[in-house]
């Protein structure tokens, strides 16, 4: 009998949390597609036919977004524009595009926001695309700018990917 009720309730415990994983499966997914879906709010570029990319590094990280396209002329002009722009704003603290499209409890943010004075921003070309990459010999602002990089690349699920 004790048998019986510790299969059964271990078989409860196993349904419940499939379906746990499911359901947050699911709400991933369903913030993923928001996500696309809200990025012409502040990105000029189409999302399906560019590719962000972010690579952590010792120093802080690279943001890539490219072109899926190399000859996709207009794609790459409007991402060299937006990252440009976005490269000098990132230098003085303000991130209100990343908040307007992740939303303002975003990871990483709020140091980022605050401690300008210890990030380094630099943007640079690329052939298909441009790349802004970011230093810091602060910890507390290298552990932000990681974090940042990990919730885009989640919000973003397909339209991004680790280098």
């Amino acid at each position: 009998m004790k048998k019986t009720i510790i299969i059964i309730v271990l078989a409860v415990v196993a349904v419940a949390a499939v379906a746990i994983t499911l359901n947050q499966r699911q709400s991933l997914e369903q913030r993923q597609q928001e996500i696309h879906e809200r990025g012409s709010l502040v990105m000029p570029f189409d999302l399906s036919k560019t590719t962000h990319v972010f690579s952590q590094t010792d120093e802080g990280g690279i943001q890539q977004v490219r072109a899926k396209d190399p000859d996709d002329t207009d794609q790459i002009l409007l991402i060299r524009q937006h990252l440009r722009e976005e490269a000098d704003r990132f230098a003085q603290g303000d991130f209100a595009d990343p908040q307007t499209l992740h939303g303002e409890n975003m990871p990483g943010l709020d140091v980022l926001t605050t401690r300008a004075d210890e990030l380094g921003v630099e943007y640079e070309d690329l052939d298909d695309g441009a790349q802004i990459t970011y230093i810091s010999d602060d910890p507390e602002v290298l552990n932000a700018i990681h974090l940042w990089f990990m919730a885009q690349l989640s919000d973003h699920g397909p339209d991004a990917m680790t280098h």
